[in-house]
């Protein structure tokens, strides 16, 4: 399956796929307002603004399966951007584990980790690196999104990076 054309929807209520990001490389993260990770945001932000111009994207994906996200998108949204400066393109909260796991999270967590792991995202702030060529690489949430394996692996997989 294309990860692309799965049916997303923006925080801001707009029904999209990740098509706009087809031959990108991506890392979408499970986020969470009130996590002791959430100071994982300023290293993402960082990520966008160096690679973000490249052809990369940070794709944030609130998440309320551990209970530590905010009720509603307004104040997800502010509270990213006031406390943390976030810029990249957050989506709507999500189902990430379960029966009712959203289309995206039943396909992402087909792929293992490094310790070749598979299944449910075990907290927040899990990371899926995408690269242009469709292939998924795992991160375990607390893997630094600057975190040597993931810079090598966006820088890589960028055209335009040396």
């Amino acid at each position: 399956m294309d990860l692309t054309d799965i049916p997303v929807t923006t925080i801001d209520g707009e029904q999209t796929t990740l098509a706009p990001y087809k031959g990108k490389v991506m890392l979408v993260v499970n986020v969470a307002s009130r996590c002791g990770l959430a100071p994982q945001y300023e290293k993402l932000e960082e990520l966008q603004k160096t690679y973000g111009e490249s052809g990369f994207s940070v794709l944030g994906f609130p998440s309320n399966q551990f209970l530590q996200e905010l009720g509603k998108n307004d104040a997800i949204k502010e509270y990213c951007s006031t406390t943390w400066g976030v810029t990249f393109p957050m989506f709507d909260r999500v189902k990430l584990n379960g029966k009712n796991a959203h289309p995206l999270y039943v396909e992402l967590t087909k792929t293992p980790d490094q310790d070749g792991k598979a299944g449910k995202v075990s907290w927040n702030f899990e990371k899926f690196l995408i690269t242009p060529d469709g292939s998924v690489h795992r991160f375990r949430p607390k893997t630094e999104p600057d975190a040597p394996e993931i810079i090598g692996l966006i820088e890589s997989s960028l055209p335009n990076v040396k």
